[in-house]
């Protein structure tokens, strides 16, 4: 009856949780839609464009000054959810690890890698907009795309260790269970590490990152501490299952295809609307933001859709860890226990998980567990 009590509690607070970071998630996206409809439909660019053109020539310097100057306005309101939602609520809610300063800390390493990538994208995109006119977008959209493949692949070695410790993972059932299952699929891999996510949080987790060379194995200690041996196989199996029926070169394809189509279809409203918004030259810096608008705009409308895909995909990762363990109990008692240490609403409303969510919920996955056990 007690254990029963506290199952009910724990899912109760889950849920509440869950609504708290679903209500932040979508207050941040409406705040940064309002932001830069500021930019895009008022004389606010215009204005700031003018101050920095009165007192720069170089157009290169006018569009970097311009970028940190929205940066910092953007920077500042996402600061703000960032600390209730990634500090505060985490904290209320005793899943974090960190101090205000680690916590910090983390946020600046983030801010300053976001910036080593980003802020050089950027000053292409203005270079190939002043340089190709119209035909920016296929340009541009190729750098990116060749970006987001080149990070997948180098992120393991030499982003994740400035978050993270990496450790080889000791020989050991959990060593035996994860070598033998690779093994036995005919897969390659670097090495398996254990990370130190307890740093930062009690959640767990573990992935199969990077391409080729780079492929790596990563368990976080919380993981490794807090489940057996045989749940950690049947969740690594699962991670497996998406190496094993392609769906790293699937999202690669996808992910080509919205970039291709969104810049694209943004670069023509762009375009036809630019008159109407009192700009006359694309790459009129104070116009730009109507472009990341509808840029925004587009991956938001596509959310339901990518979702989708990814549901499905991690359906496939389930059934492969089912088929290929045989172990549906463990497999289910490892849901359990990442419903309990993430937190996590087992049962969303259906509209929330058709929106919002890129997992399947677990009570479903748990369920398909039970039917192929049966």
């Amino acid at each position: 009856m007690e254990n029963t009590d506290a199952a009910r509690l724990g899912e109760a607070e889950a849920k509440v949780y869950s609504a708290i970071k679903l209500r932040l998630s979508v207050a941040g996206i409406a705040a940064n839609f309002i932001l830069l409809a500021l930019f895009a439909f008022t004389p606010l660019s215009r204005l700031i464009v003018n101050e920095i053109e009165f007192r720069f020539a170089d157009p290169y310097a006018q569009f970097g000054l311009f970028v940190l100057a929205a940066g910092v306005v953007f920077s500042a309101v996402d600061l703000l959810f960032d600390f209730y939602g990634g500090y505060y609520i985490e904290h209320l809610f005793s899943l974090s690890n960190q101090t205000l300063m680690k916590w910090g800390i983390e946020r600046a390493k983030s801010a300053l890698v976001g910036a080593v990538i980003g802020v050089p994208l950027l000053f292409l995109f203005y270079f190939l907009i002043r340089t190709l006119g119209a035909n920016w977008w296929w340009v541009f959209a190729c750098a990116v795309f060749a970006l987001s493949v080149l990070l997948a692949r180098v992120a393991p070695v030499l982003i994740f260790p400035l978050f993270y410790k990496f450790t080889p993972l000791a020989e050991g059932e959990v060593f035996e269970r994860v070598v033998t299952l690779l093994k036995r699929e005919g897969v390659a891999f670097k090495g398996i590490y254990s990370f130190n996510m307890s740093k930062n949080t009690k959640k767990a987790n573990a992935a199969l990152a990077g391409f080729g060379g780079s492929r790596r194995i990563l368990l976080s200690d919380t993981l490794l501490e807090t489940f057996t041996p045989a749940e950690i196989e049947v969740v690594f199996a699962h991670e497996l299952g998406h190496f094993r029926r392609k769906h790293i070169l699937k999202n690669v394809a996808i992910s080509g295809a919205i970039i291709f189509l969104s810049f694209f279809l943004c670069g023509l409203i762009y375009e036809s609307t630019l008159f109407s918004l009192g700009y006359i030259e694309l790459y009129d810096i104070a116009a730009l933001p109507a472009l990341l608008l509808y840029l925004s705009a587009f991956g938001f409308l596509m959310m339901p859709a990518t979702n989708a895909v990814s549901r499905a995909f991690e359906r496939e990762a389930d059934r492969y860890a089912l088929e290929k363990t045989g172990m549906s109990a463990e497999f289910i008692a490892a849901m359990e226990k990442l419903a309990v240490r993430n937190l996590a609403d087992k049962e969303p409303r259906p509209v929330v998980e058709l929106l919002f969510y890129s997992h399947p919920s677990l009570s479903k996955r748990i369920a398909a567990a039970e039917a192929y056990r049966g």
